[in-house]
């Protein structure tokens, strides 16, 4: 599998990773993804400690044990549990990151963590305050760099200009290209885009609008209507047919370089090939992504701006 540089590091990622919040709650199951992900050469596998209360951070710890020195593992931080476990709270504080992060390290089974990321973000964070903690765990050898993962452009902003973030995480996708407006900031400042949600929940693979939701039909899904959706998705799989849906989503997605990988979730070995199927088709042509962009929308963040 093709790999790229994460923006000023020196992490050479898979172009694609493996999103593990999708794996569920069985060890056996988790451990037979994440090594058929590593059988097709991915590298780059991303948890939380919000996942299943840390659970997920010990399933893909206890699976990469054996081979960590071959493998990218990122995290994230900032969400806080209460003690009952029903709700959490943000902390994006010095003092709880130097807690969270070596309790995320005897999770992950590793003294290292290639990429860490802030899991969220707000304008009345004290940033100054977060970089300094980001900066004194990579100082002392606990993280190799970090990020953040936030589709906030008022947070989004600030991080680039005032730390060595490496990587932002956003949602993106054909249906959600609104990190578009700022891959030029992005690329200037040598910090790549991780791809999140590149499937639209499911409504860019093969299975179309039988993936809707309930809300998605009443509601739409973001800036698409319904009856949008009814008539976008299959001219899309028309226009660009043989090509299959999700590989349309994954090679628009890289086709753009300020993408440093797409991290779409598996919840099966069967969705996980699915999806290496789709990577390793041809790269779209520029009349291909051409034709993408003037049938899909060019959105932008509404909200959380100046």
């Amino acid at each position: 599998m093709k790999k790229r540089k994460l923006g000023n590091s020196d992490l050479s990622v898979s172009e694609m990773g493996l999103g593990c919040m999708s794996l569920g709650t069985n060890q056996r199951e988790a451990a037979s993804i994440i090594k058929a992900a590593l059988d097709a050469g991915i590298n780059y596998f991303d948890t939380a400690d919000l996942y299943d209360f840390g659970g997920n951070e010990e399933m893909v710890g206890k699976t990469l044990k054996s081979v960590r020195d071959r493998v990218i593992i990122a995290t994230k931080v900032g969400n806080r549990w209460n003690e009952n476990k029903d709700s959490w709270s943000w902390d994006p504080s010095a003092a709880y990151i130097k807690t969270a992060v070596k309790d995320s390290l005897k999770r992950l089974c590793t003294d290292y963590i290639d990429l860490y990321q802030l899991h969220g973000g707000t304008t009345e964070d004290n940033i100054e305050e977060t970089i300094a903690a980001f900066e004194g765990l990579k100082n002392e050898g606990y993280i190799r760099y970090y990020g953040i993962s936030s589709i906030r452009p008022n947070v989004i902003k600030p991080y680039v200009k005032k730390a060595s973030i490496v990587s932002v995480m956003m949602q993106y996708s054909l249906l959600d290209r609104r990190p578009e407006e700022w891959m030029p900031l992005l690329t200037e400042n040598n910090i790549s885009i991780v791809a999140r949600g590149p499937v639209a929940k499911g409504l860019l693979s093969d299975k179309m609008l039988d993936k809707a939701s309930m809300n998605v039909k009443e509601q739409g899904y973001l800036d698409y209507s319904y009856t949008e959706l009814k008539e976008l998705l299959p001219a899309l799989k028309d226009k660009l047919s043989p090509r299959y849906m999700n590989e349309i989503a994954l090679q628009y997605v890289l086709s753009h370089h300020a993408v440093g990988a797409v991290i779409p979730g598996a919840s099966s070995i069967g969705q996980l090939r699915e999806n290496c199927r789709a990577l390793n088709a041809a790269p779209l042509s520029e009349e291909e992504i051409t034709l993408l962009k003037e049938l899909t929308k060019e959105s932008i963040y509404k909200v959380h701006r100046e």
